[in-house]
C-alpha cells in the first residue's frame, strides 16, 4: 500500500512540476499543439511518448547513480566540467523562470481579484517559504491535492466541450503551418519542461527506496501530461480561429462553464504557478547547498529574495528573454539523455565494467564547495 501511494505521489509531482502558468493559461498548448491544426494530436501523442519516456529514463538514472541534484546528474550526462558549465547555466535560468511565475502568481492577483501586484507577491513567496520547510515532503503532499484537482477541472471542460456544435473539429482543422514545425515542435516542449522538471524530480529520484515506483509514477504522470494536453487542445480546437486573440485562452473557456467553474480554474492557475515555483526554488537550493557553505534554511529565503527582486521587471519581459535560451538548452539536453545508456541498478556488480565506453556506469559523487579550489 505505501509503494502505491509513493507511486501516485511522484506521478503528481512529475504532473505538477510539468504543468506551469504557460499550460495553465493554455497559452503553451495553443502555441505548440493547437495551431497546428489536424497535426496537433499526433504531435501530443508524441509527446506524451516522450513524458513518459525520458521522464521515467531521468528519475531510474538519478536513483542509480545516486544524485542528489539536476548538476549531479548534467556531470553524469555531459561529464564533469561542461556538466557543471552547464547546470550553472541552468540555474541563472531556472531563477529566471521562477522569478517569471512569481511574477505570474502578483498578475493574478492584481488583474482578477483587485489585490495590489505585491500582496500577490508577498502571499507566495510566504506561502512557499513555510512549505520548504517541509522538504520533498511537502512538495510531494502538495501536488497530491492540486494534481487531482487539475485531472479532474481537464475532465468537466471534456465533457463540456462534448456538448458544442464544434467538438469535432480537433480532427480537421486546417493548417498553413509548416510540416517541419509542427513535428518540431512536441521536441521543443518536452525538452523545455523535462528541463526544468528534472531540479525537483532528480532529488526527488534520489530519495525514493524503490525503482518500480519511479518507473509506474513516470508512466502514470507522463499518461496525465497528455491527457491534459488533449483535454485542453480539444476544447480550444472548438474554438478556433478566435480563441488566438485572448492573453489567457483557457480562461475564455472557464467564462463559458460558469462563475463556479471560472473560479476554481482561477485558483487551479495560481496553485499550478505555486507548484511550479516551490518545485524549482527546491531544486536550485539543493544545487547552492552544494556549491556554497550555507544551509538551506538561508539559502531558501537569499534565492526568493532574489526572485522577488527580478519579478518587479514583469512577467513579458522576463519570459521574452529567459523562454528562448532555456528551450535551445532544453533540446540539446534531451537528446543527450536520449543517447545515455541506463545505468546499473544500484548494488549490482559494475567494477568490472567500469572503464566501458560512455557514461552508462558512472556513479556520480554530489559535489561539496570544500574541494574546490
Amino acid at each position: 500500500m505505501k509503494s502505491h501511494v509513493r507511486t501516485l505521489q511522484i506521478a503528481f509531482t512529475y504532473i505538477g512540476t510539468i504543468v506551469g502558468a504557460g499550460f495553465a493559461t493554455g497559452q503553451e498548448i495553443l502555441k505548440f499543439f493547437t495551431r497546428y491544426g489536424h497535426w496537433a494530436v499526433l504531435t501530443i501523442l508524441l509527446s506524451t511518448i516522450l513524458f513518459i519516456w525520458l521522464g521515467t529514463k531521468m528519475m531510474v538514472i538519478a536513483r542509480r547513480i545516486e544524485a542528489e541534484s539536476y548538476e549531479d546528474f548534467n556531470r553524469h550526462l555531459f561529464g564533469e566540467q561542461v556538466g557543471s558549465t552547464i547546470s550553472l547555466f541552468m540555474m541563472v535560468v531556472l531563477i529566471g523562470v521562477n522569478s517569471i511565475m512569481l511574477a505570474g502568481a502578483g498578475a493574478i492577483f492584481q488583474e482578477h481579484l483587485g489585490l495590489h501586484y505585491q500582496t500577490g507577491l508577498i502571499i507566495t513567496l510566504l506561502g512557499s517559504y513555510f512549505l520548504l520547510k517541509r522538504g520533498i515532503s511537502g512538495i510531494l503532499q502538495m501536488n497530491s491535492i492540486v494534481v487531482p484537482l487539475m485531472l479532474t477541472l481537464s475532465l468537466i471542460i471534456i465533457f463540456n466541450t462534448f456538448q458544442i456544435p464544434g467538438a469535432g473539429r480537433f480532427l480537421f482543422l486546417d493548417n498553413d503551418r509548416s510540416l517541419f514545425g509542427a513535428w518540431m515542435s512536441p521536441l521543443l516542449y518536452t525538452a523545455f519542461n523535462l528541463g526544468m522538471a528534472q531540479a525537483v524530480l532528480v532529488p526527488m529520484a534520489r530519495h525514493t527506496e524503490e525503482e518500480k515506483s519511479l518507473v509506474w509514477g513516470g508512466i502514470i504522470g507522463g499518461t496525465g501530461i497528455g491527457f491534459m494536453l488533449i483535454a485542453a487542445h480539444f476544447a480550444m480546437s472548438s474554438q478556433m480561429p478566435g480563441i488566438l486573440k485572448f492573453e489567457i485562452p483557457m480562461g475564455s473557456i472557464a467564462v463559458r462553464l460558469g462563475t463556479v467553474v471560472q473560479t476554481i480554474y482561477l485558483l487551479l492557475i495560481f496553485l499550478e504557478i505555486f507548484s511550479t515555483f516551490v518545485a524549482d526554488i527546491y531544486g536550485v537550493a539543493v544545487q547552492l547547498k552544494q556549491r556554497l557553505p550555507l544551509s538551506t534554511a538561508l539559502i531558501t529565503p537569499l534565492l526568493m529574495l532574489v526572485c522577488y527582486l527580478l519579478s518587479q521587471f514583469g512577467f513579458s519581459s522576463l519570459l521574452s528573454v529567459f523562454y528562448p535560451i532555456f528551450g535551445g538548452l532544453s533540446l540539446v539536453w534531451a537528446v543527450k539523455l536520449l543517447r545515455t545508456p541506463w545505468s546499473s541498478p544500484p548494488g549490482s556488480n559494475t567494477s568490472s565494467n567500469s572503464k566501458e565506453k560512455g557514461n552508462s556506469i558512472v556513479s556520480v559523487k554530489p559535489i561539496t564547495r570544500t574541494t574546490r579550489k
